[in-house]
């Protein structure tokens, strides 16, 4: 994307909508959790009100400067935000009693922080309910920080579903590849972690779950919580596989979660998930549009700052409706020309009147990775060419490479010279290879780590510069943990008794299950549920309201027993009836994800 004139930030669009309503900021903008730990800083980033240096691209800069702005803020009459206290917003909807909270952020220590703040200006105001608009866990993570339950929770049908797998299939990798999108070991400074384009980083702190109480099922539902009317939207496999929108008729007022932010989103997340769809997301938004933005006098979302103007409103949509579906449509159009992803994402350029604009920008997502996404939708990881079909992996395919350009000391040599050339993306190729080949080479390593760290600061988009940061880290200073923990109490908690089977299963080691045989009734009489699994081929095989047949082991225990089944507590106080030891034969077949996997490096 071509290059916009940040001019002074005073001035650029959206400064003015981001500091429109402010009431008070927290002082000191700390939060920390019970043990004194700091889980959240937003005054580390002070350094983003000097001018932007030469180790940041200036949009990426101005779009954090932005996100530094943290505070209680008014959106309307009777509706409040409070912003820079974690990745996303906290917004406070003051009914008949009390107030209900829309996305209590990560973590419990921020949202209780962002209610008292609240509170200290606005009175003490009990929660009387909450609205969770996605799935994704900074829209949910701090609900107990707000409120311990007995009050409505609403949620769009299929959220607990998506938001429990997300953080259980494949949660461990996700979680290792989020240290690299969010980069929490770099300094905040202007050579490190500036932001990640939906907000500064993410909160560290106590992830929880409360269960929805009410599920919001179809466009068109209204609700009343508190004696506020609200008209829902549902938003399916756009920005989350659930998600809503919803209207505020009396306040003139409407929330599109996260489907539209001061951004370009990301289709795909670089951490991994389900590809979002372009298509149904612009479908969305044009819905969105016609059922309410003419009657809407602000917009606000679940990041970023508000866009108050009915015209201004029908245009922010409007925009970023066509942003998702011109990545589509262009992508398909190339792609049914021959393209792969890979040469669709250098050839398409977005259209004048969406580039020239700040908010589809791509600090998040971008048009490249966008693209890829697209593709990978509707045809998947392989591009028709027979040469990709069985090639090595890394670093069998790296050490050919290397040999064949004449040894790792000739590759290097090759990309000090495309380091000159400035082809810093083919430099990377090249030592790439030659630290895959030889992980001990230092020169390829301090040299790749170089070149990552000026493409890094190079890039614009906010999790791109982390992801090369942090390879630059890795490089130099060895692996980083992850510094969140996705699987809470309340998260384990609340899996479905399918999903529990489902953890079980993606555990099994395969080989070492090849030749085992055994089956277990479950018996969950707390539920009234009934399941069979089956160890068969490797795979672990379930089965809900079985017939009746002879099985090794049969257990009757409720599902706080199953659990405890599975943290070690043993089967002390179950009903049982078989052979007790094919659990210890399951257990024995169950292998452990490794959390802090090797990404830059072999």
């Amino acid at each position: 994307m071509a290059d916009l004139p940040l001019h002074d930030h005073a001035q650029s669009e959206g400064a003015a909508d981001a500091d429109r309503g402010f009431v008070a900021k927290l002082s000191p903008a700390v939060v920390k959790d019970a043990d004194g730990r700091v889980i959240w800083d937003n005054d580390a980033y002070a350094f983003l009100e000097q001018e932007c240096p030469a180790t940041a691209h200036p949009g990426l800069w101005r779009q954090s400067r932005l996100h530094a702005r943290q505070g209680l803020y008014e959106v309307a009459d009777g509706i409040y935000q409070v912003r820079g206290l974690d990745l996303s917003n906290m917004t406070l909807v003051e009914g008949d009693t009390g107030v209900i909270v829309i996305d209590p952020l990560i973590s419990t220590e921020c949202a209780a922080a962002a209610l008292r703040l609240y509170r200290d200006h606005r009175g003490e105001r009990p929660v009387t309910g909450v609205i969770y608009t996605h799935s994704h866990v900074d829209h949910f993570g701090g609900v107990r920080g707000v409120t311990g339950g007995g009050v409505p929770i609403l949620a769009p049908a299929g959220f607990l579903e998506h938001a429990l797998s997300r953080n259980v299939y494949a949660g461990p990798a996700m979680t290792r590849r989020s240290v690299y999108l969010y980069g929490p070991a770099l300094p905040r400074s202007p050579e490190g972690q500036i932001g990640t384009g939906l907000g500064l980083t993410r909160s560290t702190g106590t992830v929880s779950l409360i269960v929805p109480t009410l599920d919001i099922t179809r466009t068109g539902q209204e609700e009343t919580i508190d004696g506020v009317r609200i008209v829902f939207q549902l938003t399916p496999g756009g920005e989350a596989p659930s998600e809503l929108n919803f209207f505020f008729p009396e306040r003139r007022a409407l929330c599109v979660a996260e489907n539209v932010t001061h951004n370009q989103h990301s289709l795909l997340s670089l951490r991994g998930g389900p590809v979002g769809d372009a298509r149904g997301w612009a479908r969305h938004l044009t819905e969105v549009i016609t059922l309410f933005a003419g009657s809407a006098d602000v917009a606000f979302a679940s990041h970023h700052w508000p866009t108050w103007g009915a015209e201004n409103v029908v245009r922010f949509l409007s925009r970023q409706r066509d942003l998702y579906a011109y990545l589509h449509d262009q992508t398909l159009r190339l792609m049914n020309k021959g393209l792969t992803g890979t040469e669709i994402a250098e050839a398409v350029r977005l259209p004048p009147g969406l580039e020239e604009s700040w908010h589809t920008r791509g600090h998040r997502g971008s048009v490249g990775h966008n693209v890829k996404a697209i593709y990978q939708r509707y045809l998947g990881w392989f591009d028709g060419n027979p040469a990709h079909l069985w090639e090595h992996p890394p670093r069998d395919r790296a050490i050919r490479y290397v040999k064949c350009l004449g040894g790792g000391g000739a590759v290097v040599a090759l990309a000090r010279r495309y380091i000159a050339e400035n082809d810093l993306r083919f430099a990377v190729e090249l030592l790439n290879h030659a630290v895959f080949a030889d992980e001990g080479n230092k020169e390829a390593r301090d040299l790749l780590a170089e070149v990552y760290t000026r493409l890094g600061h190079g890039s614009e988009n906010g999790t791109w510069r982390n992801l090369y940061l942090m390879g630059a880290l890795e490089l130099t200073d060895g692996i980083v943990p992850a510094d969140i923990d996705t699987g809470s109490p309340d998260l384990v908690a609340a899996l479905s008794v399918p999903q529990i089977f489902d953890s079980i299963a993606i555990r099994i080691d395969g080989p070492r299950a090849w030749h085992e045989r055994l089956s277990i009734d479950w018996h969950l009489t707390d539920l009234g549920e009934r399941y069979r699994t089956t160890l068969s081929n490797g795979a672990l095989i379930q089965q809900a309201d079985p017939p009746e047949q002879d099985v090794d082991l049969t257990l009757r225990l409720t599902k706080a027993q199953f659990l405890g089944l599975l943290t070690g507590k043993g089967v002390e106080g179950v009903d049982r009836e078989g052979d007790t030891g094919v659990l210890r034969r399951l257990v024995a077949v169950l292998d452990n994800p490794v959390p802090d996997f090797a990404i830059v490096t072999p």
